[in-house]
């Protein structure tokens, strides 16, 4: 029987761990140093990924018996202009090189896309490996990491506080109460449940080491998680609810002065962090990274939360995306004053046009409609530019590792 005919689409099931470990191992170049690195024991890593077959959606194509190509999806949730979204997503993406070539991830990721709409899950997120591959299946960048480095005689100077702050256990319950909170605030945040920190942890060092930053009511207010190595000091994450925790914070990292000769992390959001010190003569790099896309755009606008108006705003357009069909076409986005969102379909093409990869980098605010007009990715008149302008909140996303 010919290759072709063999190969089959599937769940793949905890009873298909192995393979889809070693798919994992071989597609992301896992070796035993890697794994050993960190503490791991092949069998470990392969015990640790059965709460994802068990609770993530995962696809894969079979050849007779062998695992030869997958996709998972996670059931998360994330904050969106203050509304929770079920998102999918999106990892574990693999073939092994002998079955490229086929069109067989288009056809997992289209399947993984239908699997995401029937469970209401009208968002999708992913950090991608090729951004132009996911551009071409209809996925788009929403937020940039911003990778910092500052030198031991560049650290801020010890700001009065009144709370402090301790180093704990990783393991800690305030640690996950602090970002709770956080998440609750923050455009873009997702919120962890329990498969989302156990990936959160997955490939951490053993000397990762938490520091909570409590006020003086000893409630948290931030958190930053950390490693130290060949004297510099290494920011995995660094989140704070006020200003207080991020002083309270840096006047924690200052304290390793003697110990370190720089801190390099990341930030996510458009903190001006070079502004904030006195010596802002800091290196800081920009690039993509997270990608999203919008799954299904009569779920999504359903609980978007446009702004309010004292007028409804109504705007029709032609709708391109290249793998789902459900959002091909022309829409009508009815926005009622109180800044409720309906979409209707209606049968013949409209002058404006849009693609599923701008819509979503535009109603999750990551590029505005008057930028992406005027790079011809937005296709309106001025006048509907602006009531978009009016209509779509602006506020940076946040966005924490999660894969």
């Amino acid at each position: 029987m010919s290759r072709d005919k063999r190969l089959k689409i599937k769940k793949v099931g905890v009873e298909h761990l192995e393979q889809y470990n070693q798919l994992l191992r071989y597609v992301f170049q896992v070796t035993d140093n890697d794994l050993h690195r960190i503490g791991w024991k092949e069998r470990d890593i392969i015990l640790a990924k059965s709460p994802v077959l068990e609770q993530a959606d995962v696809l894969g194509w079979f050849d007779g018996e062998k695992l030869v190509s997958q996709v998972a999806v996670y059931p998360f949730q994330v904050r969106i202009f203050n509304t929770i979204y079920d998102m999918g997503g999106l990892t574990g993406v693999g073939t092994f090189p002998e079955y490229s070539n086929q069109g067989l991830m288009h056809k997992l990721l289209r399947q993984a896309l239908a699997n995401m709409r029937e469970k209401k899950q009208s968002i999708s997120y992913l950090y991608p490996y090729s951004i132009p591959y996911y551009r071409r299946k209809g996925w788009e960048i929403i937020s940039d990491k911003i990778t910092f480095e500052v030198k031991d005689y560049q650290l801020p100077k010890n700001k009065q506080v009144f709370g402090e702050a301790e180093r704990i256990d990783i393991e800690n319950n305030d640690l996950k109460a602090v970002y709770e909170r956080f998440a609750f605030q923050s455009h873009g945040a997702m919120l962890r449940n329990e498969l989302a920190w156990n990936e959160y942890w997955r490939w951490d060092t053993d000397d990762l080491t938490a520091a909570i930053y409590y006020n003086e009511n000893r409630q948290p207010d931030g958190y930053v998680l950390y490693w130290i190595s060949d004297e510099v000091f290494h920011i995995k994450d660094m989140i704070f609810i006020n200003e207080e925790a991020r002083s309270g914070l840096w006047n924690f990292i200052s304290a390793h002065f003697s110990m370190i000769s720089k801190v390099v992390g990341n930030i996510y959001t458009d903190e001006p962090l070079a502004f904030l010190l006195e010596d802002g003569d800091i290196k800081e790099t920009i690039s993509p990274y997270y990608m999203a896309r919008i799954v299904d755009l009569e779920q999504f606008i359903d609980q978007y939360p446009f702004k309010a108006n004292t007028e409804k705003r109504v705007w029709t357009f032609t709708l391109d995306d290249p793998l789902l069909p459900w959002n091909q076409g022309t829409f009508t986005i009815c926005i009622h004053p109180n800044g409720k969102g309906e979409v209707a379909r209606v049968g013949e093409r409209s002058k404006s046009k849009i693609d599923i990869q701008t819509m979503t980098t535009m109603l999750l605010s990551y590029k505005s409609p008057s930028y992406l007009h005027k790079i011809g990715r937005l296709s309106c008149s001025s006048e509907t530019v602006q009531m978009l302008e009016d209509a779509i909140f602006q506020q940076t996303l946040y966005f924490s590792d999660y894969f």
